[in-house]
């Protein structure tokens, strides 16, 4: 038993030494060497302390049960944590039309429009996806291109690091500023003073950015179950989305977590984040983060409603960067936005797993800002009360009265998620 305790110890040691080493350097080589080092110094050590006092036992027999336990100790390592996942990648869906910008910024950009189909607008619509790096253009593309029979043309993207978009090198690129700088890079692409900016959870997020950075160049906005519209105010909400599984969802979801492998990426992204990408690369964490987004579906929905498609090409460190702990705070973009006058509305459905208070500092941060709230919608609402959701929008873009009448009570009885 001493010996086992030894061999649990030392394996502690070495992964403390591995996360260690990587917060410096994002060599694999040399982060991985440091732990196997410290691991068989530990192990030798603590083996030696163990069997010390027991005269009658063999040298023999002390060396065999450190060798035993050592090379056990890296099998398991070996097999757990350094071979890949082995999870198939798949691509997204095709969508007809789809194209690709190559922007300024460095971003190969997916894409496809939507042209419209009654007068053509002079403003264009752009549908921002949530996430982050969580990308369903052939859906997007379907539900909201149904806005081009208003006369609006309808642009949805892959934003970098999702779908067929490109992946960046350092994930410490992924930020808010960078997709903000990349939406201000298409607007100027596809040659459009202003934009209707529609942004869902993350997008809104980018939405809010945009607007704060280039408020002349916004004309209506649409904010769909909204993330921390600023540092200050993230109270960590985003995080619930796995409480509103059922305990056998919760279980399948942590075997997918849990995998050795996985978790020391996720680790090394808290300290180094080019380190966890020079460990596990693009296609192997976007096709783990595929399988985990599409068994935590059921969360994005009110119970019992159907949980949308499956998604794949989804982006791991697009996604889990923003989230980390080696990310920086963004730029709070309340000063600017309390100076706009830009039509707003924001869309909160009953079942979003996001606190209510999110929803209501955009209302409060835009002057001309309107909260609209929909029964039996969870966090995708436009999925769960397509019907709802559109004629809200469309009567909102139209500046006809909503069929839908704002909400300016409290947190409604009936709502699900956090105050």
């Amino acid at each position: 038993m001493k010996v086992a305790a030894a061999i649990l110890a030392a394996a502690a040691a070495g992964l403390v030494a591995l996360v260690g080493v990587a917060a410096v350097s994002a060599r694999p080589v040399l982060f991985l060497g440091a732990g196997l080092a410290v691991f068989l110094t530990a192990a030798a050590a603590g083996v030696a302390l163990a069997t010390r006092g027991r005269p009658r036992q063999p040298r023999r027999q002390r060396v065999v049960a450190f060798a035993v336990g050592t090379l056990a100790g890296v099998a398991v390592f070996t097999v757990t944590a350094l071979l890949p996942t082995g999870d198939a990648r798949l691509p997204p869906p095709p969508v007809g039309g789809q194209r690709f910008w190559r922007l300024p910024t460095g971003s190969r950009i997916a894409y496809v429009r939507v042209p419209a189909r009654a007068t053509p607008r002079r403003t264009p619509v752009v549908f921002l996806h949530g996430g982050p790096g969580v990308a369903d253009m052939a859906g997007d593309a379907a539900y909201f291109g149904q806005l081009a029979r208003d006369g609006y043309d309808v642009w949805v993207y892959d934003q970098v690091g999702t779908g067929r978009s490109s992946r960046l090198r350092d994930p410490r690129q992924y930020t808010i500023a960078r997709d903000v700088a990349d939406l201000e890079a298409i607007r100027q692409r596809i040659g459009a003073d202003r934009l209707v900016l529609i942004g869902h959870s993350w997008g809104a997020q980018v939405a809010a950015g945009y607007m704060a950075a280039h408020p002349t160049h916004v004309a209506k906005a649409v904010f769909v179950s909204p993330g921390a519209l600023a540092p200050a105010l993230d109270d960590g909400s985003g995080g619930l989305v796995r409480g509103r599984l059922i305990t056998r969802q919760q279980l399948g979801l942590y075997a997918l977590l849990l995998r050795p492998r996985v978790l020391l990426a996720y680790s090394l992204l808290q300290v180094n984040p080019e380190a966890a990408h020079a460990f596990v690369g693009d296609a192997e964490m976007d096709a783990r983060n595929d399988r985990v987004y599409n068994h935590s579906r059921p969360a994005l929905h009110c119970r019992g409603a159907p949980v949308g498609p499956a998604l794949h090409g989804l982006g791991f460190y697009a996604n889990q960067f923003p989230q980390s702990a080696a990310a920086r705070p963004w730029a709070d973009p309340r000063p600017r936005l309390a100076r706009q006058t830009t039509p707003a509305l924001v869309v909160k459905g009953a079942c979003d797993y996001m606190s209510w208070s999110s929803a209501v500092a955009y209302r409060q941060a835009l002057p001309r800002a309107e909260l609209v709230y929909l029964h039996r919608a969870g966090h995708n609402a436009y999925q769960d009360q397509p019907a709802a959701f559109l004629a809200t929008v469309r009567a909102f873009l139209a500046g006809r009265p909503l069929p839908v009448a704002p909400w300016t009570a409290g947190v409604p009885p009936d709502y699900e998620g956090p105050p």
